[in-house]
């Protein structure tokens, strides 16, 4: 069984940071792409920022030059550093892993979710 396991949510005061974890584990051949989305009620889930296994980056205009995304790939581990954070990057942030599995197949994962929360 794989899992993708967040952490790091929380709230914080505009212009705050935050840095958000999504830790695979299960019985994996190897990660391809990983993914941060976020969502608010009634929306749909967005696409924040992407890392490829060789470490090309690429993010939405919204969080370009204030988010970061990046890879430990000995651990499994995607992280999202949020710097500069503003009350409309409140949503639930999800991460999302497109994985290599035994025999050769490959499938898609997503975390659980972690909230985070903007105010003051």
């Amino acid at each position: 069984q794989v899992q993708l396991v967040e952490s790091g949510g929380g709230l914080v005061q505009p212009g705050g940071s935050l840095r958000l974890s999504c830790a695979v584990s299960g019985r994996i051949s190897s990660i391809n792409d990983m993914d941060w989305y976020r969502q608010t009620t009634g929306k749909q889930r967005e696409l924040v920022a992407s890392i490829t296994s060789s470490g090309s980056t690429s993010y939405a205009d919204s969080v370009k030059g204030r988010f970061t995304i990046s890879r430990d790939n000995a651990k499994n581990t995607v992280y999202l550093q949020m710097n500069s954070l503003k009350p409309e990057d409140t949503a639930v942030y999800y991460c999302r892993a497109d994985v290599g599995l035994p025999y050769g197949r490959r499938a898609v994962y997503w975390g659980q979710g972690t909230q985070v929360t903007v105010s003051s």
